[in-house]
C-alpha cells in the first residue's frame, strides 16, 4: 500500500481554478495532491528581438519556488544573483512543452510569459505547473481573440506532465515527495491530448531500470495524462466565474 493509501494507477486529487489572478491575461492555479502552484500568462506586444521580422510568436515560462513552499524555509534565488541549474532546467522544459502545442505564427510577432510559482510543494511541482500552464496560456490566448489581437486559436492540443517512479519494486503514478524521496526509478512524461510524447525525463536513483519497467511507467504517464487532459476540458467548459474542475 502506498503512503497516500492510493492504488498504483491512481492520480493525487487534482484541481484546475481558472481567473484566480485579476490582472494576468490568463491564469490558473493547479494543485496535486498538496503540491499548489499558480500559474500566470502575460502578454507582451514584442517577441524577443532574434524573431524580429520571422512572423513567428514566442512562448517562454519562468519557474520559482517560494521560500517556505517546503519544509524548512528556501533562500530566494534573487538574492544568490541567479537562477539555480534546477530552476533553469524546469522553467526551459515549460516552455518547450506549450510551444510544442502552439501554432507559433499564429500568435503574430508578439510573446508570452507563463510564470508558474510554487505555493507548496510534495512532489511533481514541475508536471503540476506544466498542467496547470496550458490552461493559463489557453486563457491568454482567449482573452485575445476576444479583442481581435488575433483571428485563431493558436493552440493545436492540449499537453500535461505526470512523474511516475519505481517504488520497492513497484511502477507508481505522481508520486508524492514521500515516494519521490525513496524511489528506485524517478521519471517525468509530457504527452499531448492526441497522446504524442513531448519529453520523457527519467532517472535510476538507485539500481538501473529495465525496458519493460520503462514501458510500465510509460503506460501509466499516458493513463495518467489522459485523465488530466480530460480534466483541462472540463475546467475549460466551465465559465471562469465557476472557476474551479476537480478530479
Amino acid at each position: 500500500m502506498r503512503p497516500s493509501k492510493r492504488a498504483n494507477d491512481e492520480l493525487r486529487t487534482v484541481t484546475l481554478e481558472r481567473a484566480v489572478a485579476r490582472y494576468a491575461e490568463g491564469s490558473c492555479l493547479v494543485t496535486f495532491g498538496e503540491t499548489k502552484v499558480l500559474c500566470t500568462a502575460s502578454l507582451e506586444e514584442r517577441g524577443p528581438p532574434w524573431l524580429r521580422g520571422s512572423g513567428k510568436g514566442w512562448i517562454t515560462a519562468e519557474y520559482s519556488m517560494l521560500p517556505r513552499a517546503t519544509h524548512e524555509r528556501t533562500r530566494r534565488e534573487v538574492n544568490s544573483g541567479k537562477p539555480s541549474g534546477r530552476t533553469q532546467e524546469i522553467q526551459r522544459l515549460i516552455g518547450r512543452s506549450l510551444r510544442a502545442v502552439t501554432n507559433l505564427p499564429a500568435m503574430g510577432e508578439r510573446g508570452i510569459t507563463v510564470d508558474c510559482d510554487v505555493i507548496q510543494a510534495d512532489g511533481g511541482t514541475r508536471t503540476a505547473a506544466i498542467t496547470g500552464a496550458w490552461v493559463a496560456l489557453h486563457d491568454c490566448f482567449a482573452w485575445m481573440r476576444a479583442r481581435s489581437i488575433i483571428s485563431i486559436d493558436p493552440l493545436r492540443d492540449h499537453v500535461a506532465a505526470v512523474s511516475c517512479g519505481i517504488v520497492k519494486g513497484v511502477p507508481v503514478l505522481d508520486l508524492d515527495y514521500a515516494e519521490d524521496s525513496g524511489a528506485e526509478t524517478d521519471a517525468n512524461f509530457v504527452i499531448t491530448g492526441s497522446g504524442g510524447l513531448v519529453e520523457v525525463q527519467g532517472t535510476a536513483e538507485g539500481k538501473p531500470f529495465s525496458e519493460d519497467e520503462l514501458l510500465a511507467l510509460l503506460r501509466l504517464a499516458k493513463g495518467g495524462t489522459e485523465r488530466l487532459v480530460a480534466l483541462q476540458k472540463q475546467a475549460l467548459a466551465q465559465p471562469p466565474s465557476d472557476k474551479k474542475a476537480t478530479s
